[in-house]
């Protein structure tokens, strides 16, 4: 069984190890050395509250293989271990021999004198390319510390304290046969050592078990291996896992509950495996049933929250337009009953946009997208009939955002390339019976067949002319950028040109609806015409359409919001 924990830079001192052939040499730069002497000069331990200890800068992992007593296979992580000992011998050298530290000896298969180079690295031997670049590094090192003693704050001892006692390294030693199969999975990104990952050897660790009954401590191993993947698996269905997060995660998602048990604010990558480390090493097995019992519960929860279609609708609502989190949301969800507890997600909307109108939204404003979203899901739940779930993962992977119903006009934003196209398109959509309309059909068709869409100005005035000829039973006077001519669309429905007018908009809509791709129900309410007076006028978004499209937004969202004019 792999082991995991957290050693000291001097713990490691009595260490030997050993770089097999199938690692790649030495390689880091003089940036990279710089990087690693600047976290750990910028890092500065604290005490820990309540206890003796005080908090440490945690390296990346390192993966070993015992290979007999205090020797080690490196199987991942040899570039951090060559820097380590580089650092660590430069320090050494303040001190007269016989009271320098012994450092751990690092032998390269490949390199059969790479031990006794090793011990001067400040010699220069192009001997091998990997002691060419241990040597760069070393000169890199020699030149930080010789420029940081020109600050009268660096203090060089306090230093050297800071990295052998207060720097610690993910020590993950792996028990499997072939620990080339391992440095395979690692380097190929197939299993990276991830927070989850190493989360998981520690609830795995022999260590949480009581001693003396092999059998039953290897059967709850595989107890919490197999729900451990139960709920990875689970999380895997993008529906649950974008109703959650925005995060386009495509492995190790059960680090979300992780994260949300980790109280930590500290910015270390690997700040929530340190939270469970604290928490686990070295505990009972009952600690760690705990823990465990903590995760599964989270999961649970969420399960209940995806199940039950108000509460998914509502709090997949709240998490994504960030109005409260999920920790909040499942501390309450404990607390109170059902009912409860869907009176307070009410008023987290409600608190949420207290103050914000209705008619202050605009295409500029940036809660319309939001309260877009909010309309579309509460007329999914108004509507006893539908059993349908709004699909959050859809709607955060495939970019939807607000746009207008009918045209802006502007014709700078139909490029260049699509200028024949867009004209082809609306052809088919002028009214010959609308004033005008006869006429805007005979300039459009001399356009095309002598390519003067070319000339700026003259497409431009086309182009004006065509907008105003579908957006004229919209009176002028009415914002064009208001709520009432927004909607959400899919970025791809505009073809191109973002500013295609409301028929050609319409036509894609029921493309997409009819092939099956998600259309939000108020969306598709707006372009086929489900608020207007039959028979509808389908090739234009009128006056009227957009005063019956305001009295549903304020009938829908007025519990909600103010939606006063």
């Amino acid at each position: 069984m792999n082991s995991i924990e957290l050693k000291t830079l001097n713990e490691l001192q009595p260490y030997a190890f050993y770089i097999p052939a199938y690692q790649r040499g030495y390689r880091w730069t003089g940036q990279e050395v710089n990087d690693l002497l600047n976290d750990i000069y910028e890092f500065i331990p604290r005490e820990i509250n309540e206890t003796e200890d005080k908090t440490w800068y945690c390296l990346q992992p390192i993966v070993v293989k015992n290979r007999a007593n205090q020797e080690y296979e490196v199987i991942d992580g040899q570039q951090r271990l060559t820097t380590i000992y580089l650092v660590l011998y430069y320090l050494n050298q303040d001190f007269v021999e016989k009271r320098r530290d012994k450092l751990f000896s690092i032998d390269y298969e490949t390199r059969g004198d790479s031990k006794t180079f090793l011990e001067h690295p400040e010699n220069e031997n192009d001997e091998y390319i990997d002691f060419f670049y241990i040597h760069l590094a070393y000169t890199a090192i020699e030149r930080w510390f010789e420029k940081k003693e020109e600050e009268s704050t660096f203090d060089k001892n306090e230093y050297r304290s800071k990295l052998k006692f207060h720097t610690k390294v993910i020590w993950y030693e792996t028990t499997e046969d072939n620990p080339i199969t391992v440095f395979t999975r690692l380097n190929i990104g197939k299993i990276s050592l991830t927070n989850a990952e190493l989360i998981k050897a520690l609830f795995l660790n022999s260590s949480n078990f009581r001693v003396g009954d092999e059998d039953r401590m290897r059967l709850r191993q595989i107890e919490i291996a197999n729900e451990w993947d139960n709920i990875e698996t689970s999380l895997q269905n993008n529906k649950l896992w974008y109703f959650l997060s925005d995060e386009q995660k495509e492995d190790n998602r059960i680090e979300y509950i992780f994260n949300l048990m980790n109280d930590s604010a500290d910015t270390d990558p690997y700040s929530t495996f340190r939270f469970f480390y604290a928490r686990l090493a070295g505990k009972t097995e009952s600690d760690m049933n705990s823990y465990w019992e903590e995760i599964q519960a989270y999961y649970q929860r969420f399960n209940e929250w995806f199940s039950e279609r108000e509460l998914y609708h509502k709090i997949g609502f709240i998490l994504t337009a960030k109005a409260a989190g999920v920790k909040e949301l499942y501390h309450k969800s404990s607390a109170l009953r059902k009912s409860e507890f869907i009176s307070y997600i009410d008023q987290v909307i409600k608190n949420h946009y207290r103050n914000l109108n209705l008619f202050d939204l605009d295409y500029e404003n940036k809660n319309t997208k939001e309260i877009l979203l909010l309309y579309n899901i509460l007329t999914m739940l108004q509507n006893e009939h539908d059993s349908s779930y709004f699909p959050f993962d859809d709607f955060k992977l495939n970019k939807w955002d607000i746009e207008h119903i009918a045209s802006r006009k502007d014709s700078d934003s139909i490029p260049f390339a699509n200028r024949k196209d867009w004209l082809g398109d609306v052809r088919c959509y002028i009214d010959i019976k609308k004033t005008k309309g006869p006429e805007l059909i005979q300039r459009l068709d001399i356009m095309l067949s002598n390519g003067t869409y070319e000339a700026e100005d003259k497409f431009t005035e086309l182009f004006d002319d065509i907008t105003f000829h579908f957006n004229q039973y919209m009176s002028e006077l009415d914002d064009v950028d208001g709520i009432t001519n927004l909607a959400l669309l899919e970025q791809k429905t505009n073809r191109g040109y973002k500013n295609a007018v409301f028929p050609l908009k319409r036509r894609t809509i029921i493309e997409r609806d009819k092939s099956g791709g998600f259309v939000p129900i108020c969306t598709k309410n707006v372009f086929l015409k489900y608020f207007s007076d039959y028979p509808p006028a389908v090739s234009f978004w009128t006056q009227e359409d957009r005063e019956k499209y305001e009295q549903d937004l304020i009938r829908v969202l007025g519990n909600y919001l103010e939606v006063n004019k």
